[in-house]
């Protein structure tokens, strides 16, 4: 039997929503180049991807975070699923933008969080943590208390997940890059030699791709 991680990969690679092109790589908007782009917009796009992705966060949240007051989704691509899974648990919900409203009240919460409310923070993916830990404070400067984050998928850097414990941020994923390049490899999307490039690339993504720059570890 397949485990969440493994079905959420499957998921992830069947729609595109992650693609993984080692011997043409990406462009990130920091100017990163590669092989692997993720847009878990897509998923919602999908019926009975966007059912699992609900149903399985809400599981999480009834196993480890009980307590749980309200769910918080990260703008943008959060929303949508951090919507559906408050909807499912019947609990309150907000989105945290990621910078306030040029108008208004100019807020940067949007919705009504209360303070020392007990508050589950998903995200679509986790890059380097930076967005994400920017909604923890937030959420921790409005008074509430982050229980932890839950998100579709993250690339596993070291220097995020080291971001996450320093924040002391309890992070829950249903799927990763492991899994993914386990998933792709086990279905022939790549081959051995491209498995090695993807692997060299989270050794140091921010280098990868530049002449005489790559990190070997």
């Amino acid at each position: 039997m397949k485990t969440v991680q493994k079905l959420t990969a499957e998921k992830l690679l069947k729609v595109k929503a992650i693609k993984l092109q080692p011997s043409n790589p990406f462009t990130w908007a920091s100017g990163w180049k590669s092989p692997i782009y993720c847009d878990n917009r897509k998923l919602m796009s999908y019926p009975s991807i966007r059912d699992f992705i609900k149903v399985e966060f809400a599981r999480i949240i009834l196993e480890k975070y009980p307590q749980t007051d309200a769910i918080a989704g990260v703008a943008t691509g959060a929303i949508a699923p951090g919507a559906l899974v408050a909807d499912l648990l019947n609990l309150p919900f907000v989105y945290i933008r990621s910078t306030p409203k040029d108008h208004g009240l100019e807020n940067l919460i949007e919705g009504d969080l209360k303070p020392k409310q007990k508050v589950i923070v998903i995200e679509d993916l986790v890059s380097t943590g930076g967005s994400s830990l920017k909604a923890v404070e937030a959420i921790r400067s409005n008074g509430s208390d982050v229980l932890g984050m839950l998100a579709i998928f993250t690339y596993g850097f070291t220097h995020s997940i080291q971001n996450m414990q320093e924040a002391r941020v309890d992070l829950t994923t249903l799927s990763n890059y492991d899994a993914i390049l386990d998933e792709a490899l086990a279905t022939d999307y790549i081959d051995e030699s491209e498995l090695k490039t993807l692997q060299d690339w989270r050794k140091s993504p921010e280098t990868w791709g530049q002449p005489g720059k790559n990190i070997k570890i």
